[in-house]
């Protein structure tokens, strides 16, 4: 009956929208060079690294006037027979967000309905995160194969089941079930699956990250007009429509937002596990998050959880920097504004931190994080930097000081993603406050503009539903 009475909404929405088509300028991505009028000492070179994001993403700002549409009027949609369980049928066709190639603005396309083969789900998706990993992936900085879905961090329905899939994952994630998807999709088959460690799956990196298909080589997406296949980037969710291998699915409580519980699938995923996983916190821990983002504030508020002692946020932005206290942070330093290792070594009486977190992924701030880190202290890694990044260290104090660098993807879906619904839950994570923005899945450029201009003060994140 739920299935039913959303397609008949649809379908009233549907008869009574009008189609209309509008021409699009399309984006124009800035890339002029500019240069400082002054030099910075190597002392602040996270501020430098931090000042120069900021200002490349205003370089980089995209020119457009609306989302550009390549698809049918969705009045055009007709719905099949497949019944599901308790009756009702898919419609024959959904809309997604299509990235095509670097620096040119997503298109709406229409495709045929995906069909979930064994062991996966197709969700009907209700919201998806806006991530830097999608931005990346859109200024081809990060290669990926195109056409393809971005989107990954999603909540959805579960509306069909894959044939053959087994009784346990039926029983587990019923039709009906109100699900929050990882963006690390576990095989639950490989070397590393078998051993619970979800984040180093070989067939999420060998086939999805690799070649933009599921695990059977292939691709779930194609186009409506023409057939042809497109790409997923995870399970492509900035779409109506998604499937997911049913080992990176968690059931989401009703009590807990289809919108803002987006983000527990990425940003608060990856989060938790930096600090559970990686960094492995304890209480009492002295703490250092470098690039106040999506992630990061995610980062401060788990390390809250773990009982850290000292928590230090680190941005150029006091916008960003005053929320951080919101979310935990003991101390905020304006790199921008003074030598944010020397901070932090005043903070910790000249030790520096158990753990440092880099969330920005660039040269720079990788060393300094190292930097910020105390003798036998942990320096984490969880930000993606553009292809063929390479970070400097310091050899000899790695060695003698037995510093540790790791880096850190996500968490392992079968085993933190309930346990972040749970903080969520409980209220030991505060979702309301993490989401700044909300964007309809027609913005869904605006989205990316805003964050790749730095206008996004914690996570923003577009409703599909």
């Amino acid at each position: 009956m739920m299935i039913r009475s959303a397609i008949a909404k649809r379908l009233v929405s549907s008869n009574s929208s009008s189609s209309s088509s509008s021409s699009s300028p399309g984006w124009s991505w800035l890339c002029q060079k500019t240069t400082s009028s002054s030099s910075r000492s190597s002392s602040s070179l996270v501020g430098q690294c931090l000042n120069d994001d900021n200002n490349n993403n205003k370089k980089l700002e995209f020119e457009f006037d609306g989302i550009e549409k390549t698809s049918k009027s969705s009045s055009s949609r007709w719905f099949h027979s497949s019944s599901l369980g308790g009756g009702g049928g898919l419609p024959s066709s959904m809309r997604a967000a299509v990235f095509r190639e670097p620096n040119k603005p997503l298109t709406i396309e229409e495709f045929h309905i995906p069909r979930p083969k064994s062991g996966e789900i197709l969700l009907k998706t209700k919201a998806c995160g806006v991530c830097h990993s999608d931005l990346h992936v859109m200024k081809g900085e990060l290669p990926f194969a195109s056409p393809c879905v971005v989107g990954h961090e999603i909540t959805g329905e579960v509306v069909e089941h894959g044939p053959a899939t087994d009784t346990k994952t039926i029983a587990r994630l019923p039709i009906g079930s109100r699900v929050i998807g990882a963006f690390i999709m576990p095989c639950g088959n490989c070397s590393y699956c078998s051993k619970g460690h979800d984040d180093l799956c070989e067939d999420f990196f060998a086939y999805n990250r690799a070649k933009g298909t599921l695990y059977d080589g292939e691709t779930r997406l194609f186009l409506h007009s023409s057939g042809k296949p497109v790409y997923m980037y995870s399970m492509g969710g900035l779409a109506e429509y998604c499937v997911v291998p049913a080992n990176g699915l968690s059931i989401l409580p009703k009590s807990l937002p289809y919108t803002e519980s987006a983000i527990l699938g990425c940003a608060v995923f990856t989060a938790y596990g930096a600090m559970a996983n990686a960094a492995e916190v304890r209480p009492g821990d002295s703490i250092a998050v470098i690039g106040i983002g999506g992630v990061g504030s995610s980062c401060l508020q788990i390390a809250r959880a773990f009982g850290a002692s000292d928590i230090i946020a680190v941005d150029v932005q006091d916008e960003k920097l005053q929320k951080a206290k919101i979310f935990g942070a003991t101390h905020a330093i304006n790199a921008a504004k003074e030598d944010a290792v020397g901070k932090i070594m005043e903070i910790t009486g000249g030790k520096g931190v158990d753990v440092a977190v880099e969330a920005l992924g660039r040269p720079q701030t990788f060393l300094q994080c190292v930097q910020s880190v105390k003798d036998g202290g942990k320096a984490v890694m969880i930000g993606l930097a553009q292809a063929g990044s390479v970070g400097e260290v310091d050899i000899n104090r790695l060695v003698r000081r037995k510093i540790q660098i790791i880096g850190s993807y996500g968490g392992r879906a079968r085993q933190d993603l309930p346990k972040v619904v749970r903080l969520a839950e409980t209220g030991v994570f505060d979702l309301t406050n993490a989401v700044s923005r909300k964007y309809t899945f027609e913005e869904s450029n605006n989205a990316f503009q805003d964050l790749n201009k730095g206008n996004i003060v914690g996570r923003a994140v577009i409703e599909i539903m």
